[in-house]
């Protein structure tokens, strides 16, 4: 009896193991899938570009090879925050510079597009009032609106932050007076039947309603914000990422471009991935 008990148990105890290989197998298929079809597409093209570059670099002879970019970042990313200087200092110092301006700028329009694109999306009379002026206002060119700053301000920082302030503010207001006008019309009757408060409206019924639109705008304004602070500091000077692009060029390292250029890509990106987090914890809320 005890025999049969014990070939049982190794019976069991062997499909149990087969039963858990086949399921290490199925997840490594898996995980083999997903590697092949997000991950490889990527590295392919990533692959191409450099590829491409790289025959650029030996048509044209003026362009720097991937290999010499390459060789440039690991030196100048070896010392990123030396100051030799106000106008020399290390690409670190220059960055960190452009995010504290954008940081201001754009959090000027956060702070009075948002609430102005509350009252722009809630009362229709104010909602005509500034529509043409929008409509007049938004196209205009980013650095159109510096002169202005400079004329105004009398010096080059707070003029650079003007910029950003009113080429990003627009999609904020746009899209949170859009939210706030999709707001589902029996939520403010009920909130007229309850007598509430237009601070209690705000908060209760359009914020949460109005979020995913605002996060929107805040995402939009943000890379613009992002694009129009190295064209400014190419013409105001003095420090920051644009600045440090325009230097280089005077001097004529271009592949100190070419990596300035994928640090503005990737700083880019990772703002707009910082953005869209926050969204998606928001709307799981």
């Amino acid at each position: 009896m005890s025999a049969v008990l014990s070939t049982n148990n190794v019976l069991d105890g062997g499909a149990r193991r087969a039963a858990r290989l086949k399921r290490l197998g199925d997840f490594g298929t898996e995980v083999t899938r997903y590697v092949v079809l997000n991950t490889l597409p990527g590295v392919v093209g990533l692959a191409l570009f450099v590829l491409l570059w790289a025959v650029g670099s030996a048509k044209t002879g003026t362009l720097p090879s991937p290999g010499v970019t390459w060789d440039a970042a690991v030196i100048l990313f070896s010392d990123p925050f030396y100051n030799k200087g106000p106008n020399d200092l290390g690409i670190g110092w220059n960055l960190l510079s452009s995010l504290r301006r954008v940081g201001m700028g754009f959090g000027l329009a956060m702070l009075i597009g948002i609430p102005l694109g509350f009252m722009i999306g809630r009362f229709a009379t104010l909602n005509a009032m500034t529509a043409p002026i929008i409509s007049l206002l938004r196209p205009v060119s980013p650095l159109a609106w510096l002169p202005i700053g400079l004329l105004v301000f009398q010096k080059a920082e707070p003029a650079a932050i003007w910029v950003i302030f009113i080429s990003s503010i627009w999609p904020v207001i746009i899209n949170t007076a859009v939210g706030v006008t999709r707001v589902p019309q029996d939520y403010l009757n009920v909130a007229r039947v309850l007598q509430l408060s237009e601070w209690r409206i705000v908060t209760r019924i359009l914020l949460p309603a109005t979020l995913p639109y605002v996060l929107t705008g805040v995402r939009l304004g943000l890379g613009i914000a992002w694009l129009v602070i190295v064209a400014s500091e190419m013409l105001t000077g003095g420090s920051g990422i644009g600045f440090w692009v325009w230097d280089e060029w005077n001097n004529l390292n271009v592949e100190h471009i070419i990596i300035a250029i994928f640090v503005v890509g990737i700083v880019g990106l990772l703002l707009e991935q910082m953005i869209m987090a926050i969204a998606k914890r928001f709307s799981y809320e």
